[in-house]
């Protein structure tokens, strides 16, 4: 039995990382822009399969360490909230300077092979790494078999990216356009933020509660 609270607090977590234009979605956007939809729905789902390899690692090596080191596992999902709140802190105040990042390195040129470069970018996106390691802890309870929560995590990860990459896709140069304005990257730095605190503050409650 899944916790219904953290599954939906994970989803917003997921969804939220998903709508900052980072290098994946920007590459997503830049293939169906330069390319066409087709273009941008294929690096989209070679990047979802270019994460099952990250997500496998995570099933393997998280199950492992929350069986053989119960106490390790639980510091590593505290470092997991506290990280998140970090974020959420970063993106607030990131918000703040929004618009001074305009000449910020362009995205990864688009490509004919976008389905093999989405498999790329995910692999090698070294974000994909730390989100596994210091992201999905707090959102698997050590006491339940971890693979299955975390195949779980992982069908949520890849729904919401596929939305997310679908709102890219459609709406293209309009949403880049939308991203590059200072007052929409401000609101949406801040509500993310926000969001990130927010579930930071009730994972650790839960935390805390299941240790006493």
């Amino acid at each position: 039995m899944f916790d219904p609270e953290r599954l939906l607090a994970f989803a917003l977590v997921t969804a939220t990382t998903s709508i900052v234009p980072g290098p994946s979605m920007m590459f997503v956007m830049g293939q169906a822009i330069w390319r066409g939809a087709r273009s941008g729905w294929a690096a989209l789902l070679g990047m979802q399969i270019g994460y099952i390899v990250w997500w496998v690692a995570a099933a393997l090596g998280l199950g492992t360490l929350a069986k053989a080191y119960p106490l390790a596992f639980r510091l590593l999902a505290i470092a997991g909230v506290l990280y998140l709140a970090w974020l959420g802190v970063k993106a607030i105040r990131h918000s703040f300077h929004a618009g001074e990042d305009e000449n910020a390195a362009p995205a990864r040129k688009p490509s004919s092979n976008a389905f093999r470069d989405g498999i790329a970018v995910a692999i090698g996106n070294p974000k994909s790494l730390v989100y596994m390691v210091a992201i999905i802890p707090p959102f698997v309870d050590p006491g339940r078999p971890v693979g299955w929560q975390i195949v779980v995590l992982a069908v949520i990860a890849l729904v919401a990216d596929l939305l997310i990459g679908w709102l890219y896709i459609a709406t293209g140069k309009r949403l880049a356009k939308a991203m590059e304005r200072a007052a929409t990257r401000r609101w949406i730095d801040r509500g993310i933020g926000i969001v990130f605190i927010l579930i930071a503050l009730l994972i650790a409650v839960d935390l805390y509660g299941t240790q006493l």
